[in-house]
C-alpha cells in the first residue's frame, strides 16, 4: 500500500481488509460511513470504547485489541476486542513480567538495540529483559496496561494515572478521545485538566464523571481537542497537549 502525504484515511484504506489503526481512526471511518472494505482492524494505542466495537461489529468488522512495540517487530499481545480491559495473553515466543510496576518483555524477534552517535546501544539487561516505562498488571496470564509511568502526575498526594481516567470518560458514547493534561497548581501541586474530541456536538461529561471518578480524578476543566492538534488522526503528543493548555490558561 502506498501512502500519500495527507492523504485521506479511506482512500489509504481502499482494498484493504485488515489493517492496524488508533481506535480514533476507526471511529472517524464509521462516522463519516466511509466505503472501505475492511474485515478486521487491531487497536492499539488507546481506550477502545464498547460502543466502537460494537458499531464496528455491526458493519461487519471484527475488532482486535493488542499491545506491542517498534522493538519488538511489533505485537506482544493479542486478542478479539470483548470489553475487557486487558489486552491479552503472549503471543508465542514472546515473555512478559512485571517488575515494580513496569512491563518488562523479552523475545527472539526484537531490535538488537538504538542506533545513537555512530554506536549501537543495547536496549537489554544481561538477562534479556526489556523494561518498556509502561505501567502494567498481569492476572491469570493475561496483561493489562495501566499507562505510561512517564505520565503519573500527583495531585493532593493522590497519584493521577491518565490513562486510567481517560478509559473511563472515553466510554461516554459522545466522546471520539480524550486526554488528561496536568497543570499546575499552587495548592494541589497539578490538578487534572480534559481535552476532549467530541462526536458531533459537547456535552456535560463534568456531571456525567462524578459517581464514575474520584474527587481528586475528576476534570477541573474541559476543553475541547482543537483541530490543529488531531495530526491526521494519528496518536497525539502529550507534550504538544501540554503546552496547548498552558496557553489557555
Amino acid at each position: 500500500m502506498t501512502v500519500r502525504d495527507k492523504q485521506p484515511l479511506e482512500q489509504m484504506l481502499a482494498g484493504c481488509t485488515h489493517a492496524s489503526l488508533v481506535p480514533t481512526q476507526l471511529w472517524r471511518l464509521l462516522v463519516n460511513r466511509s466505503s472501505v472494505s475492511l474485515k478486521a482492524v487491531l487497536l492499539g494505542g488507546a481506550a477502545i470504547p464498547v460502543e466502537l466495537t460494537e458499531q464496528a461489529r455491526e458493519q461487519g468488522i471484527r475488532c482486535f485489541c493488542g499491545y506491542g512495540l517498534t522493538e519488538f517487530a511489533s505485537t506482544v499481545c493479542a486478542k478479539e476486542a470483548d470489553g475487557l480491559a486487558d489486552v491479552g495473553s503472549p503471543l508465542p515466543g514472546r515473555e512478559v513480567k512485571i517488575v515494580n510496576d513496569e512491563v518488562w518483555l523479552r523475545a527472539a524477534s526484537m531490535a538488537e538495540g538504538y542506533w545513537r552517535n555512530g554506536q549501537l546501544v543495547p536496549l537489554i539487561n544481561d538477562e534479556g529483559w526489556y523494561a518498556t516505562r509502561d505501567r502494567g498488571e498481569m492476572h491469570n496470564g493475561k496483561l493489562t496496561i495501566v499507562g505510561r509511568l512517564d505520565n503519573l502526575f500527583f495531585s493532593g498526594g493522590e497519584g493521577i494515572q491518565p490513562e486510567e481516567v481517560e478509559r473511563v470518560i472515553a466510554a461516554h458514547p459522545a466522546v471520539l478521545q480524550v486526554f488528561i493534561v496536568p497543570v499546575a497548581d499552587k495548592e494541589f501541586g497539578h490538578r487534572p485538566v480534559a481535552v476532549v474530541e467530541y462526536d458531533q456536538q459537547t456535552v456535560d461529561l463534568d456531571e456525567w464523571v462524578k459517581d464514575k471518578l474520584a474527587r481528586f480524578q475528576q476534570p477541573v476543566r474541559w476543553l475541547t481537542l482543537p483541530p490543529e492538534l488531531k495530526n491526521g488522526g494519528i496518536k497525539i503528543s502529550r507534550q504538544a497537549l501540554k503546552e496547548w493548555v498552558q496557553r489557555q490558561q
